[in-house]
């Protein structure tokens, strides 16, 4: 339904210098450029070139601070699987629109399937997530049926790698 922002951009080719920046950068975005080079054995000008390359050609899409729910106060995390009826742009758009302001929504994913959206979710505890989804999603319009799964402990994140790459 929604359209990836990436979807009809052009492969990037990146050498193995680009790779080994990329995987500094994912583990800890905010290692000085002058570390990263010397990491990757390139000249710092070298390295600042590459690294706004790769964000000019949208291969790096941003740079965030990565935020831990639970000292927030959100300890309970859930995966809610929404079903959008109509099957409709507008009705898609206003869904995201709509979901993506609450602000337990830490991520929200067109999926294929018998449900069409994923939403990643923090929560205070049990009763949070219930009316959440109760008060908050099922009165939506849009929203024909909700599947929720609850997470548990901290996501396994790894860095994307090169093709080939064990």
């Amino acid at each position: 339904m929604a359209e990836s922002r990436s979807a009809n951009a052009p492969n990037a080719e990146l050498d193995s210098i680009d790779w080994a920046i990329l995987g500094i950068l994912q583990n800890d975005a905010t290692i000085p450029n002058k570390d990263i080079a010397a990491r990757v054995g390139v000249a710092p000008s070298t390295c600042l070139h590459r690294i706004r390359k790769l964000r000019e050609t949208g291969v790096i899409e941003s740079i965030r601070a990565h935020i831990d729910p639970t000292r927030l106060g959100r300890p309970e995390q859930a995966f809610i699987a929404v079903q959008v009826r109509p099957h409709s742009r507008e009705a898609a758009e206003d869904f995201v629109a709509q979901v993506g302001r609450l602000p337990e929504t830490t991520a929200l994913y067109n999926v294929s399937g018998a449900q069409d959206y994923l939403v990643h979710v923090a929560v205070r505890d049990s009763g949070h997530l219930q009316s959440l989804i109760i008060d908050r999603l099922l009165v939506l319009p849009q929203v024909a049926h909700c599947h929720t799964q609850l997470i548990f402990g901290r996501p396994v994140v790894t860095p994307l790698r090169r093709l080939g790459e064990e």
